[in-house]
């Protein structure tokens, strides 16, 4: 199970990424872009996706790890669960959010995903 310690480290690891509040609970920005929040409850990441259609794949193919909520409905956000995930497993969706926000040249310097 991933600890909000775990997500902070893995994501304060990431080029130019900083923390700080928003609605009052943990996120994180790449150059003023946030690619991750920590949920209220704090056992829930939000986390944007590449769009709609890839949200719908990404809870479809692992509905335990994935989901939404209906405040999320019609945006490419996803949200995932600490309790279905490791540290290794969350650096991946992390790191794929991280990228989408990032500016072009810096996603560029951690290569492909």
């Amino acid at each position: 199970m991933v600890t909000e310690d775990d997500v902070r480290r893995l994501a304060l690891a990431l080029p130019e990424t900083s923390e700080k509040l928003m609605y009052g609970t943990p996120a994180f920005y790449v150059r003023g872009r946030w690619f991750a929040r920590i949920k209220e409850e704090g056992d829930l990441l939000v986390l944007p996706v590449a769009s709609q259609e890839d949200k719908q794949e990404l809870i479809a193919a692992q509905p335990g790890t994935f989901g939404s909520t209906p405040h999320y409905d019609g945006h490419a956000i996803v949200l995932v669960r600490f309790g279905a995930v490791d540290p290794a497993e969350m650096g991946e969706p992390l790191t794929d959010a991280w990228r989408l926000r990032a500016p072009g040249r810096l996603a560029a310097c951690l290569g492909d995903g």
